[in-house]
């Protein structure tokens, strides 16, 4: 019997694997993934200073104990070559296995940033545990970190930092934190209550280039003549789908790899999920979306033929200084935003037709998460 394959070995790939052996206890599943596959919550990078983790206790089980979990081969720190969908194979250095069916999970990969200077490679970015190994190792013993990016992650990084007697600045051309999420008033209150932990902002600005100076860096920002010294430097400037080995397949790729609400690709018996996927336009890199996605592609998978569906999934951000809760409107463009802003927070809710939907809550507003909640439309 052909094994179903998964590529990837992230929390979209163990989750329907899971999701998939509740329902299955005998078709194959054979697991490929890059890196070493043992199990952990790509979530607590940002947070695992706070959490006394390091990148050997954030893992929950390593690839061994997850292929006797999962009843499945698990072939780790293994690259995938090509994928060829006529033939329904997998291409790997001295190795072509079929498959009955393929599920891509590949995620999303950093956005890299072009940047002059000397020491422009030594810009550290984390999006898995070989990453944040190599970032804890980096900032042992140092104090002045620069982020480049006031995103979700970037603050996320930042608060972390700050609580453990770091010296943080954030970088980036924004206006406001997360101005990509939040209204104006929200951001605004984040970015007060991060500076209070003694968080600097350096937004309006870009940073041309990063040279070495003596024992630090030195980051020349677009708009000042002074030079920001740092120990080192952390990219946060966002994640982009991994396409390529899908758009090397010719399977049809946009933001991420196209797939219906089956999460089915263009291609025969091919399935994607997670943060590569772009299910009915949407590319959304959360926890929820993927537990929805996987539950509903198991079923498929099985033989029963499953649409998955998006709930209202409010996101919340991991910055202990200003909570925050953000169900994002899907459109923008035919709606406006009220805000009510008291000494608790921040509370913006966004009408369409004079419907909600979507809100974003800071501070102890966060505690109307749930209510709001149910008001708002699913996204399909």
């Amino acid at each position: 019997m052909k094994p179903i394959v998964i590529i990837g070995s992230g929390i979209s790939a163990y989750s329907v694997a899971r999701e998939f052996r509740k329902i299955n206890e005998k078709t194959p599943l054979h697991i490929i993934s890059m890196d070493s596959a043992d199990n952990y919550s790509k979530p607590m990078l940002s947070n695992a200073l706070a959490n006394s983790k390091n990148a050997t206790n954030l893992v929950m089980a390593e690839s061994a104990k997850m292929a006797e979990q999962l009843s499945a081969k698990i072939s780790a720190n293994t690259l995938v070559h090509a994928i060829d969908t006529e033939k329904q194979t997998v291409n790997l250095a001295s190795e072509v296995i079929p498959y009955s069916k393929l599920v891509l999970a590949l995620g999303a990969k950093p956005i890299r940033l072009s940047i002059n200077g000397d020491a422009a490679e030594q810009v550290l970015a984390v999006n898995n545990l070989t990453d944040y190994a190599k970032f804890r190792k980096a900032i042992k013993g140092k104090k002045d970190i620069v982020i480049l990016g006031p995103g979700l992650i970037g603050c996320e990084f930042a608060n972390d930092l700050v609580q453990n007697k770091f010296n943080v600045t954030v970088v980036g051309p924004d206006k406001y934190p997360l101005e990509r999420m939040l209204p104006q008033a929200a951001g605004r209150h984040l970015q007060s209550e991060l500076e209070n932990l003694g968080i600097k902002f350096k937004l309006e600005t870009t940073v041309e280039a990063i040279n070495f100076s003596e024992s630090q860096l030195q980051l020349q920002l677009a708009d000042e003549v002074f030079l920001l010294k740092a120990d080192v430097v952390l990219s946060a400037i966002g994640l982009k789908s991994e396409v390529f080995l899908a758009s090397e397949a010719n399977i049809i790729v946009n933001k991420g790899i196209v797939v219906d609400k089956t999460l089915q690709t263009s291609a025969e018996n091919v399935y994607a999920l997670g943060d590569c996927a772009e299910v009915n336009g949407l590319v959304l890199p959360y926890i929820m979306p993927i537990m929805n996605s996987a539950r509903a592609l198991a079923q498929t998978l099985s033989g029963n033929i499953t649409e998955v569906s998006y709930p209202a999934m409010p996101v919340v951000i991991k910055t202990p200084a200003c909570p925050i809760a953000v169900a994002s409107p899907a459109n923008e463009s035919d709606g406006e935003w009220q805000i009510d802003e008291n000494d608790e927070g921040v509370k913006a809710c966004f009408y369409q037709s004079e419907n909600l939907t979507g809100f974003v809550l800071t501070g102890e507003r966060v505690s109307e998460k749930q209510s709001l909640t149910k008001d708002l439309p699913a996204y399909f």
